[in-house]
């Protein structure tokens, strides 16, 4: 099985750059399952039914959150009736939808996990995602998955790396998303499963992590406080695809995808 993780679309560059290259790269890659994070996807941050939609059009198969998932009220019901959008498992005060799914492809299951960290994301009040991966972990296994996939939303490249190493051969793949950098470190844990620390993001180039870059200077330089607004122009790709064997669910061979500067 081929899984495509694809990092954080970011507002209407980052959405228009995966429909534009999306498509081409799972007939390239042969790719037999897509995850996508598109707790960014919509307007002026968070996601709507429409952002979703539109990443399931796109070729999505499931869309994994983070801490920008309770941000837009109209997803609630949306996420109630559809299993293939999660946010991450471990807010206490989501109210609605689920960070696991079990979803089924015919020639095999898997499962998807979505967790928050805690570390410098305080504000989000999300539970111990250790102990969360245990309960989950056990609930894919009692489900029958073939294989088990983590979206880790997390600020702290440790904290990361050590729930990594910690579900090592627990899960078949693992990659962090959150911070929107990709990171040069795929690798197979020693027990088998796939590992990188952070996919990136789907989005503009030209920005600070998807947003105008002035924005940023100017809050970091003045403390100016104003809102976020999503940059424009020549966009990135960011993905990790993954090779899972499914009768050990483990990974073996992985590859990081980079597709850089195309004018949406």
């Amino acid at each position: 099985m081929r899984l495509l993780a694809v990092g954080d679309v970011c507002g209407p560059a980052g959405s228009a750059c995966l429909r534009k290259k999306l498509p081409g790269l799972k007939r390239e890659k042969n790719i037999d399952v897509c995850v996508v994070n598109g707790e960014n996807s919509a307007e002026g941050n968070g996601i709507t039914p429409y952002s979703a939609d539109f990443l399931f059009h796109c070729g999505a198969d499931i869309i994994t959150g983070g801490n920008h998932s309770l941000r837009r009220k109209e997803i609630n019901d949306y996420a109630e009736n559809h299993p293939y959008l999660l946010r991450p498992h471990n807010l206490p005060d989501a109210g609605f939808g689920s960070g696991y799914c079990l979803a089924d492809f015919g020639r095999f299951r898997i499962a998807v996990i979505n967790l928050a960290g805690q570390i410098y994301l305080e504000r989000l009040n999300a539970s111990n995602p250790f102990y969360e991966a245990d309960i989950l972990t056990e609930k894919a296994a009692a489900d029958g998955a073939d294989a088990v996939i983590v979206d880790f939303h997390a600020e702290a490249t440790s904290e990361k790396r050590a729930l990594g190493l910690y579900l090592d051969g627990k899960v078949s793949a693992f990659f962090g998303t959150h911070t929107h950098v990709q990171t040069a470190d795929e690798q197979i844990l020693p027990r088998g499963t796939g590992y990188i620390t952070d996919v990136g993001m789907t989005g503009p180039g030209d920005s600070v992590l998807g947003v105008k870059s002035e924005i940023i200077i100017n809050r970091l330089k003045f403390n100016d406080r104003s809102k976020f607004v999503f940059a424009d122009g020549d966009s990135i790709l960011n993905a990790c695809i993954f090779d899972i064997n499914i009768k050990t669910g483990k990974t073996e061979n992985i590859e990081r995808i980079f597709i850089k500067n195309e004018k949406y």
